[in-house]
């Protein structure tokens, strides 16, 4: 699709798209609910196929749409003038009526129709007032549908018999709906983001929706990586097969009707290679560029940890007392609505813990310093606990507690740690190949020689393969290295220990120790 203005040309695929200046000048001013209530009704109209309407036929239409404020002829005319002029509507005489009176002929001969750029801007205002009010959704059955209609298109392309028309179809079918994965993603990450932002005033309907969207993006990331890697893979079998042959022939399957000027056709495959390279920009880039699909991931991710990180804080403030300044507060309106001065004092008492003493009771050291004629302030002062205040205990002081003789424990350790070590040498060594062997080769082994060797495989298999299929796997310290090549054939491994039987791939594995020469272990 082309968009001009003022002389210049931009095709719809360009970073750049300039809007003639008065498409929408409909939607401003005084009579811009009349003005957007007329191209409804003309959009209506176009429903039914009905793509000119008298002034008659525009009146009937608006009330058919919910318009039922009083409009004159003279108005209306106007309105439907100034839409002429913002080249919204077109107008042309009705030759084919018969008109019996000057009147009939005045009110039925002029005909209005949308003009393109009026489609267009009622199809704008449209979309805005749907955007306006959806919110967007995160949706796996999207990516299934985009994974499937790969699948089918690759199918296609690999049988001679299929047709044209049938690859057209599932071509708009996948456009649909990336289309709809692009938008969607879009709102609900607009949404996310305000919703990261906002400082709910129910705390309880907040902290809700919060913990909901936590679980709707938990489950979206559910087998996330798997569906983007058949959607890549369901991309590279398409490009096996040739993308502008896919794009030739699902021109010839669109039918498109013959076009005065430029070429439709040449427009419309501008506008599919635009599309696949935005398929492929979210999940097989070609530049190196991190897919589209990862930087959702990514968000997501954050999000969660964003949004779980704001869960704790609110559920640490119902925790948590309320603030000073908020007790201090609540404390003036006890006061305030005391009764009398003895709820004042007993209230003061039990605000502040003005109470008795707490160390009232407490004696002196020495007792007999202190006669019964000696006045309490000439007599020696007591100490007191600290902890008295916080707990309502003292502190007792005794003897300081024997050291407990930890030498046999730490001789008992030390041989334990010794032994183990020896054990897990020994595993090594009895794992060390000296050169690459059948993984049926060990055929039996000792309970924790197997885990040992299993850790092993775990290691090497959850690494990736390099250009001649061969996995690596490395230990902690990095004193034991194994190399896993593919079974050259279907047999299957089958190895016994004490307490069971394994059975897996027979896999070449190479096992090398540090320390352990290649021919050692032969000559053991």
């Amino acid at each position: 699709m082309a968009i001009e203005r003022s002389g210049e040309r931009v095709d719809g695929g360009s970073p750049i798209a300039r809007v003639p200046a008065e498409m929408f000048r409909f939607t401003t001013g005084e009579l811009s609910g009349l003005y957007t209530a007329i191209l409804h009704a003309f959009g209506e109209a176009n429903e039914r196929l009905e793509t000119a309407l008298g002034l008659d036929d525009v009146r009937a239409r608006l009330r058919s749409i919910g318009w039922f404020d009083a409009l004159d002829d003279e108005d209306l005319s106007g309105a439907l003038g100034k839409l002429r002029d913002w080249q919204l509507l077109d107008v042309l005489q009705n030759h084919a009526e018969n008109y019996r009176t000057a009147s009939e002929y005045e009110r039925r001969n002029l005909q209005y129709s949308l003009t393109k750029r009026g489609e267009a801007a009622f199809a704008g205002v449209e979309h805005a007032l749907s955007v306006l009010a959806s919110s967007g959704a995160l949706q796996t059955a999207v990516l299934d549908a985009i994974s499937d209609r790969l699948d089918s298109l690759g199918a296609l392309l690999a049988e001679a018999s299929s047709t044209n028309r049938r690859i057209f179809s599932t071509l708009m079918e996948l456009e649909s709906h990336l289309d709809a994965l692009r938008g969607n993603t879009k709102q609900f990450n607009g949404e996310l983001q305000r919703l990261l932002r906002a400082e709910g005033a129910d705390l309880t309907t907040f902290h809700e929706v919060k913990a909901s969207t936590v679980t709707y993006l938990q489950e979206f990331l559910t087998n996330l990586d798997q569906r983007a890697h058949a959607i890549s893979a369901g991309i590279e079998r398409v490009e096996q097969r040739g993308v502008s042959v896919l794009q030739q022939r699902a021109l010839l399957g669109a039918e498109l009707p013959p076009t005065a000027g430029e070429d439709a056709g040449a427009s419309w495959l501008e506008h599919r290679r635009t599309r696949w390279a935005g398929l492929c920009a979210w999940f097989r880039p070609s530049d190196g560029s991190p897919a589209r699909v990862e930087q959702l991931h990514t968000v997501a991710r954050r999000a969660i940890v964003t949004l779980l990180q704001v869960l704790d804080r609110i559920t640490e403030s119902r925790r948590r007392a309320s603030s000073a300044v908020a007790d201090f507060r609540e404390l003036a309106r006890w006061f305030a609505a005391a009764p009398s001065e003895a709820d004042l004092h007993r209230l003061w008492a039990t605000a502040f813990g003005l109470s008795s003493s707490r160390h009232a009771h407490l004696g002196h050291a020495d007792p007999e310093l202190i006669s019964a004629n000696t006045r309490w302030e000439d007599a020696p002062s007591v100490e007191v606990s600290a902890l008295l205040r916080s707990s309502g205990r003292t502190e007792r002081f005794t003897r300081t507690g024997k050291i407990r003789d930890v030498t046999a424990i730490k001789a008992a350790r030390a041989e334990l740690a010794k032994a183990e070590r020896a054990e897990l040498q020994a595993a090594w060594s009895l794992l060390a190949t000296g050169g690459p062997v059948r993984l049926s080769a060990f055929e039996k082994l000792e309970h924790s020689v197997f885990q040992r060797l299993l850790d092993l495989l775990g290691r090497a298999l959850s690494s990736g393969p390099s250009t001649d299929g061969t996995r690596r796997g490395v230990t902690s310290d990095g004193k034991v290295e194994i190399l896993l090549e593919p079974a050259p054939d279907s047999r299957a491994a089958v190895l016994h220990t004490p307490r069971g039987r394994f059975a897996g791939p027979d896999f070449v594995v190479d096992i090398r120790v540090a320390g352990v020469r290649r021919g050692q272990e032969e000559t053991g």
